[in-house]
């Protein structure tokens, strides 16, 4: 156990060591306590990672029990939208994508924020893709709300949902629509007639290992396709991407893009992007 040196301070402490962790359900396979400490190597930090397998009707708890010399949470499936409630505060971003990936505990209070449109974002821009304009985007969860809002930043006009129950994407469709994007939804099975003919981006959100029914006419007339799934390795549809000459940008990249920001909101310092990927595909290679 840690010995803190104040409780859920406002402002850090120099030398203070305080606990982070990772919640969700399954955790097992997060990349996020290798990245996090890496980062607290780097930054010369004292600090507790660890990943917590924490289920929605279990979040209030442990939340509540976050006290003394805890600083910061990162939240997976099926978190983020469940936190939203136990928050004090919420930022821009978590009001606009009505989700949070990340919970900062500071001055008594539970402070919401989302990185993970800024991991979309620094991934898309790493891989040189600044515009955006028309998207499919393959699931209408949390990861997806995230994944429109940052394509909106993006510059885009035209969006396709595609999922197993169209019914699911009627609130992510609803607020794109407001956006002013023009917005279709479909099935799933259905992906390749409704797609539009030229797809700037093709983004898969659905969990690792989901079979995802993606014809190779649709790939071919992508220019650029993003999954942000990493378990299993390689992801399949990238692999079928690369295959039909589409720009692949994987869900490592992302996950290090969002992670920094998060780091940086957590520790109040900043990372290289370049630390947390490498801590990430290590911890990847190492279980291959």
């Amino acid at each position: 156990m840690l010995n803190p040196t104040v409780l859920n301070p406002t402002v850090l402490e120099p030398g203070g060591r305080y606990r982070c962790g990772v919640l969700g359900h399954p955790v097992g396979h997060s990349l996020s306590p290798a990245m996090h400490r890496a980062a607290y190597a780097q930054i010369g930090l004292d600090w507790q990672y660890d990943a917590h397998d924490v289920q929605e009707a279990e979040l209030a708890g442990f939340v509540s029990s976050c006290g003394p010399g805890w600083r910061g949470l990162s939240l997976t499936m099926p978190l983020k939208r469940a936190v939203l409630p136990l928050l004090d505060e919420r930022s821009e971003l978590v009001r606009r994508v009505g989700a949070a990936n990340t919970v900062v505990f500071a001055g008594g209070l539970v402070r919401g924020d989302n990185t993970d449109v800024a991991g979309v974002t620094g991934a898309l821009g790493a891989a040189g893709i600044h515009r955006v304009e028309t998207a499919v985007l393959v699931g209408a969860g949390a990861s997806a709300d995230s994944v429109h809002v940052a394509l909106a930043e993006l510059g885009l006009r035209r969006l396709h949902l595609a999922v197993r129950d169209p019914r699911r994407a009627q609130p992510l469709a609803t607020r794109a629509s407001a956006a002013g994007v023009r917005v279709s939804v479909g099935a799933l099975a259905d992906l390749v007639s409704d797609a539009p003919d030229g797809v700037d981006l093709l983004a898969s959100t659905v969990p690792g290992g989901t079979d995802i029914e993606v014809g190779d006419e649709l790939l071919s007339r992508s220019r650029a396709v993003l999954d942000i799934a990493y378990d299993p390795w390689p992801s399949p549809l990238l692999t079928r991407a690369r295959g039909h000459g589409a720009q692949v940008v994987d869900g490592i990249a992302m996950l290090a893009h969002q992670a920094a920001q998060q780091v940086r909101l957590m520790t109040e310092h900043d990372v290289p992007v370049d630390v947390l990927h490498a801590a990430a595909w290590s911890a990847l290679e190492s279980r291959r």
